[in-house]
């Protein structure tokens, strides 16, 4: 019996061939994008969360208000891990870790550089579950100048796993470490990736006792039933007992008198699975995810989902709506309710199934893409599978049944006499609920549309702000591998009539040289202390890269020792308190050296335009190891070769390597880039989906009222009124739409757009070209249906059977 319900099941799927590949079509990508979205929010998800302590572990981070702006710092203090374990009974245990950078490492007559390594305390594979391959993860840090290696890294160095006991040496510094450990490769959801962890017993300002330094990340593992709300209060206890006197030693007033000028210092706890979507703090580890994002990319995959199953309803019905006489001839051959429902459920649930097979194709088709766009590398596999099947295939049934619970139960409820005698009218029946759901569909389509222009706008208006500087045409050069030849290689750069200016600097406004705190008072109010930035500059720094003097002069050998001079921008100045006669004054740091102002540059845009400008100090230090080159080059190619034949004609242990200042400047936007890119896409297919629900209702629509397009015709109606007509009603329901969604879309932009100090207005033209977009795209979705059915023959709709 069920095989003669689905072999009757196929016939119908290939008589209305049409309707079937757009339903099946439409639920497939509504299934496949939501399956797409899930994959990427179940990995941001994840990050961190392979450590079995995970819902233990709390990073300690410094936060603050003070003047020239909030402090919030990944790092923190060396002794604050180890005054944790000693004086916080709720605390069981704490590590420390601190970056060291990409070392040369040379193995025979190979040199390597390419392993991020880390210094890291004994214990923090108590904390963190790093498994090893090979050694003991308790005592393998033990000693100084001790090694725990990556599983890839040995093999790429050695050619093997078994390294314990082999040797690495770093070139340049004759340190050897000694290799007690292999692990397993660090999970790519994890905050943070190194490829070596060293002993951090090595480092002398590990056994510091200064509460006025960092660089240090800080990890505690709480005990059992603990909260971070508990340990919170009695380490904020804590730091104030440490840190009170030595701040009067560094800042020259006590902890208490600081905080009374408004400004608040601070360690706090961040729970280890918070720390890549809950993170905003300067120095970390990784680049962070953003929450937000999640939320608006789930709540478009919910919509999707919607969209599609409310097509694929609609269409269903459309369809049975055209099989009236067939119920009746069947239930006139004795076809009771029971066995109808049955077949028209069979129907559904077999067209549900084939869309879900479609949508796992599509999937696995497009992941690559979507991969490419994301920034991830997301496998199909990343779904539990023990969950996710149940869950399509309980989808598939429930979605099944709604999409023909209409022809199931309203068609196979009609007298049959009635049906074949055409003695009832249906084309009323439902309607109302079917514009309803093309109404919801469109503002969902049209907030799309309209998040999307306003995204684009807005990432159009980042790539050209006037920044203060000029980021065109400007190469960053690796430098310090040439050594003690760094110099003449700059000098020879200058020669070549490309090359208009070339500085020795690593601090670039575009990407992450803008963490360096420096704090400052000006001679006339000792205890107005200013936080602000420093650069570290050359005197080419300024004209390299474009940016202007507002007053003052620029760094300068003609005037002598220029090393306590300083050029501020017109924050700093304004934070200071100076409005005028700001040249010659002098400021004081926190380590009583006195700097002569000489220069003030217009402000520029060095941090993200998430935040406003920042106070900033340069000072001169060429000692970087990058070169900045402003070039004049309409050929970057050629200069490039050249550029890369001097630096070739120098030893070094590393290749040529540049980048350009747009590039980076760029990069630093990549989250919203990519966001802006997923969003276009998702738009674009839900938009699409949402057509297809419109066709649905216009199918339906035409179908249920030929009687009356006959009539109209026979009156005299021409084919243009009739197709307006239909198209009329139609494109009713796309205004209803786009007059709900605007408020909505527009309160949903405005919060998005909080998050960026400098931001574009929401125009009225952007409503406009919005709104104008969905009413083109329903216009031309529904034209087609509307013409047909306007040139249709009037007799052979009026004709009676």
């Amino acid at each position: 019996m069920i095989k003669s319900y689905i072999k009757i099941a196929i016939r119908n799927l290939k008589r209305n061939i049409s309707i079937s590949l757009i339903n099946v079509c439409g639920l497939a990508l509504g299934i496949a994008t939501c399956l797409l979205i899930s994959l990427y929010i179940t990995d941001e998800l994840s990050y961190d969360r392979f450590n079995k302590q995970a819902d233990r572990i709390v990073r300690v981070v410094f936060k603050g208000k003070v003047k020239g702006g909030d402090i919030k710092e990944a790092h923190i203090m060396p002794p604050v891990a180890s005054t944790m374990k000693a004086e916080l009974s709720d605390v069981e245990e704490t590590a420390r870790l601190r970056m060291g950078g990409i070392p040369l490492f040379q193995i025979g007559n190979q040199v390597f550089h390419d392993a991020n390594l880390a210094y890291v305390d004994a214990s923090f594979f108590k904390i963190f579950t790093l498994p090893l391959l090979k050694g003991d993860p308790l005592t393998a840090l033990a000693e100084p100048n001790t090694a725990i290696i990556s599983e890839t890294m040995a093999r790429k160095y050695f050619n093997t796993n078994d390294v314990i006991g082999k040797e690495l040496p770093i070139k340049g510094n004759g340190t050897i470490l000694k290799i007690t450990g292999v692990m397993k490769n660090i999970p790519k959801n994890s905050h943070f990736n190194f490829d070596i962890f060293t002993s951090i017993d090595a480092l002398e300002d590990a056994r510091s006792t200064s509460w006025m330094t960092s660089e240090y990340y800080t990890y505690a593992l709480l005990k059992k039933d603990v909260t971070v709300k508990q340990v919170e209060t009695k380490l904020a206890a804590l730091f104030n007992k440490h840190v009170g006197p030595q701040f009067m030693a560094g800042f020259g007033m006590s902890y208490e008198d600081y905080k009374k000028t408004g400004n608040k210092i601070g360690l706090y706890l961040q729970p280890l699975t918070d720390i890549h979507l809950h993170s905003d703090f300067v120095y970390d580890l990784s680049p962070s995810g953003n929450i937000r994002y999640l939320y608006i990319f789930g709540v478009i995959g919910i919509f999707m989902l919607l969209i599609a199953t409310i097509n694929f309803m609609n269409l269903s019905t459309a369809s049975g709506s055209k099989r009236f006489k067939e119920v009746g001839v069947r239930k006139v051959l004795g076809a009771g309710k029971q066995k109808l429902l049955i077949q028209f459920f069979t129907e559904g649930i077999l067209t549900t199934y084939i869309a879900l097979l479609l949508a796992i194709g599509i999937v696995l088709l497009a992941l690559p893409l979507f991969n490419h766009f994301s920034g991830k590398s997301l496998e199909i596999g990343q779904l539990s599978f023990i969950t996710t099947i149940p869950l399509l295939l309980g989808f598939g049934l429930l979605i099944g049944l709604f999409s023909s619970s209409y022809p199931a139960l309203y068609l196979s409820s009609f007298n049959p006499i009635m049906i074949l005698r055409n003695r009832f009218n249906a084309s009323g029946n439902g309607l109302g609920l079917r514009s309803g759901l093309v109404v919801f569909q469109f503002i969902v389509s049209v907030g799309l549309i309209f998040s999307t222009v306003v995204v684009s706008r807005q990432l159009y208006y980042m790539r050209h702000i006037k920044l203060g500087y000029d980021k065109e045409n400007v190469v960053i050069i690796q430098s310090w591998p040439l050594g003690a030849n760094e110099k003449a290689f700059a000098e020879r750069l200058t020669q070549d009539s490309r090359v208009l200016h070339v500085s020795h600097s690593s601090y670039l406004p575009a990407g992450a040289t803008y963490n360096n705190n420096f704090f400052i008072y000006p001679k006339e109010s000792p205890n107005q202390w200013v936080k602000t930035l420093r650069y570290d500059v050359d005197e080419q720094y300024i004209p390299t890269m474009g940016m202007k003097l507002k007053e003052g002069r620029n760094f300068s050998t003609t005037y002598g020792n220029d090393s306590l001079s300083v050029v501020i921008n017109e924050t700093a100045a304004k934070n200071l308190g100076w409005k005028d006669n700001i040249i010659g004054r002098t400021l004081t740091d926190k380590d009583n050296k006195v700097l002569q102002v000489i220069g003030v540059v217009e402000d520029f845009h060095f941090k993200p335009l998430h935040e406003t400008i920042a106070p900033l100090v340069m000072v001169l230090n060429d000692q970087a190891g990058n070169l900045i080159i402003k070039t004049k080059a309409t050929d970057m190619e050629k200069l490039l070769a050249t550029v890369k034949q001097y630096y070739n004609a120098y030893p070094s242990d590393l290749p040529f390597d540049y980048s350009f200042l747009d590039d980076r400047y760029n990069q630093t936007y990549q989250s919203e880039l990519k966001t802006g890119q997923l969003l276009t896409i998702f738009a674009s297919l839900t938009i699409f989906v949402a057509c297809l629900g419109l066709l649905g209702l216009a199918i339906f629509t035409t179908h249920q009222r030929k009687k009356e397009i006959g009539i109209r015709k026979v009156i005299g109606a021409s084919v243009p009124d009739i197709a307006r007509m239909l198209s009329f009603e139609f494109i009713r329901l796309v205004v209803i739409a786009i007059i709900i969604a605007s408020p909505i879309a527009w309160w949903m932009m405005h919060m998005w757009l909080e998050d960026f100090a400098y931001r574009i207005d929401i125009r009225w033209w952007m409503f406009a070209i919005t709104g104008l977009l969905a009413v083109v795209i329903a216009l031309f979705t529904v034209s087609s249906q509307a013409i047909r059915a306007a040139v249709a023959n009037p007799v052979n709709s009026l004709k009676d059977e």
